[in-house]
Formats: C-alpha cells, sequence, structure tokens
C-alpha cells in the first residue's frame, strides 16, 4: 500500500497544504531533505485542540493534535517534494507543546506524530525526536510541529 491508501485505511486523509501566513514556504527542499516549516492541527482550515494541554486540551486531544500536526507536515513535505509517492523515510519530528507549567508528557504527546509515521512509513522510519514544553504557540494551538523527510 502506498501512504494515501494507509492514510485512507486509517480513516484519514491527506490535508490541503496549509497556506502560510508570513514571508516563507510551507516547506523546502534541499538535496534530498525535505523541512518543514512549523504545522499545527488546523486541517483545511478548521483550527482544532486549541488551548494549553493540562488545561483545556486532555493529553487525549493534544496527541490528536499532534498526528494532525503531522498530517500537516506530510501534505507540505509531498508537495515540495512532488508528491507522496516521493517521500522514502522520516528523519527528525520536533515538537512544541503549549502546555501549563509543570507539564511532564510532552513525549506522550508528540507519539500522536510518532505513531502515525510508523503506520504509514514503516518501523524502518524510527526518527531523531524532540518534545518540548512552551509556555505559548501561535492562535494558541496546543502541539505544533516541524518534520524533516527524505526524499528521492
Amino acid at each position: 500500500m502506498n501512504i494515501l491508501e494507509k492514510l485512507a485505511s486509517l480513516g484519514l486523509e491527506l490535508p490541503n497544504v496549509p497556506q502560510p501566513v508570513g514571508n516563507y514556504r510551507p516547506a523546502k527542499r534541499s538535496g534530498n531533505l525535505v523541512f518543514t516549516s512549523g504545522q499545527t492541527a488546523r486541517i483545511n482550515g478548521v483550527r482544532r485542540y486549541v488551548g494549553k494541554v493540562g488545561r483545556e486540551v486532555s493529553d487525549e486531544d493534544a496527541y490528536l493534535s499532534a498526528r494532525d500536526a503531522a498530517l500537516n507536515c506530510l501534505a507540505c513535505a509531498a508537495w515540495a517534494a512532488g508528491g507522496t509517492d516521493k517521500l522514502r523515510d522520516v528523519i527528525k519530528v520536533l515538537g512544541f507543546i503549549n502546555c501549563v507549567d509543570g507539564y511532564e508528557k510532552q513525549p506522550a504527546v508528540i507519539n500522536g506524530a510518532s505513531d502515525l509515521i510508523e503506520k504509514l512509513f514503516g518501523p524502518l522510519a524510527a526518527h531523531a525526536r524532540s518534545a518540548v514544553g512552551v509556555n505559548a504557540l501561535p492562535s494558541n494551538v496546543s502541539v505544533e510541529l516541524e518534520i524533516i523527510f527524505e526524499a528521492d
């Protein structure tokens, strides 16, 4: 199965590439690497899972927020690479979690992205990763991700 078929089997689909709100690209390719700009769980223009994790956003919804942000990263990387069939591997995931003071479950939140990546690319797509708690993110989103992909 290709990535789009795997997404469909999970009840998901590739969203539209989010349009930048500033002077930048959604993703940029350099050689065989594709770097995504920070992406959130705004799917096709609809903002989801807004607020601080540990207060307005539950751990479960934060996990889904990371999953949806990964979907947007995938859409951006596919745009820059020329299609999902050009994406071969995931090199690094950098996740930021808008959370309350004292929150310590950042890695579990970013598992929402990592688990999706494994389902789409297989266990060999184990990647380097950071999960960082922050006191604020743009538009009060709960999670923002950057992902580096390898492409043909």
